[in-house]
């Protein structure tokens, strides 16, 4: 199992609306997300600051991700989601969540 946490901004307008986005997220979208092994997904707010955590425990995160971009449910969603988002200004180019990097985990 692979854990990951991303990071990127919300826009102030916008947060309002995103809360609401999330209240009903389709179920073709979670559907998707489990179909990719993906687990244990949440998104949480401080300020302008959105950090998501999921678990992976499949063998190829990169095709998962790839399969998920591809998925018409999927690329609906992130149109509807995409305009409340910033990357952050640690983003790699071309990065819009930010992978951050574990510097500490309790066992």
């Amino acid at each position: 199992m692979r854990r990951v946490a991303q990071v990127i901004r919300v826009l102030p307008d916008k947060v309002d609306e995103y809360r609401e986005l999330h209240r009903n997220v389709p179920r073709p979208v979670l559907d998707r997300l489990r179909g990719c092994h993906i687990t244990n997904y949440s998104i949480h707010l401080l300020g302008d600051q959105l950090f998501a955590y999921f678990e992976y425990r499949g063998d190829d995160l990169a095709a998962d991700l790839a399969a998920m971009a591809e998925d018409p449910a999927t690329q609906e969603w992130w149109r509807r989601t995409a305009p409340c988002q910033r990357p952050v200004d640690e983003a790699a180019p071309g990065e819009w969540w930010a992978d951050m990097e574990q510097v500490f985990l309790m066992k």
